[in-house]
């Protein structure tokens, strides 16, 4: 299925329980062009869960090839799904940037590579809240 706000493609994962209080759903789904979060476990809006990898991780190279595997990537999508307002959801970032660092993920170089010219956030201007913020 597509995006609700800009018909692209979304990418659905599972979320972990201990980042689920930072999901719209224990089932997510990131677009790839606009990077906002949505449901998607038939409480939101329907979306086809992408295939994963074998390991059953999400496959968000759709969306970035800057993004890691595993949690930290889930972690690092729910973060994207947050920066439309980053005052609003502060706390909620960073928990989920102190999830990503240690799953492993090397946050800042993932913000540097990040390449999303749609996203529905100004993303130089997240960029640098964010570096100022941690």
């Amino acid at each position: 299925m597509a995006c609700p706000r800009c018909d692209a493609t979304l990418v659905a994962f599972a979320v972990p329980p201990p980042l689920r209080e930072h999901a719209p759903a224990p089932t997510t789904a990131i677009c790839a062009r606009c990077l906002r979060t949505f449901a998607a476990d038939g409480s939101g809006e329907a979306v086809d869960v992408a295939a994963g990898s074998e390991s059953g991780d999400p496959d968000f190279s759709v969306v970035d090839p800057a993004f890691p595997d595993g949690e930290a990537g889930v972690a690092l999508a729910l973060v994207c799904g947050h920066l439309e307002s980053f005052a609003l959801n502060r706390t909620s970032i960073e928990a989920l940037v102190e999830h990503a660092e240690r799953s492993g993920a090397d946050v800042f170089a993932f913000l540097e590579r990040l390449d999303a010219p749609d996203a529905a956030f100004d993303l130089d201007r997240r960029r640098a809240a964010l570096l100022d913020a941690l």
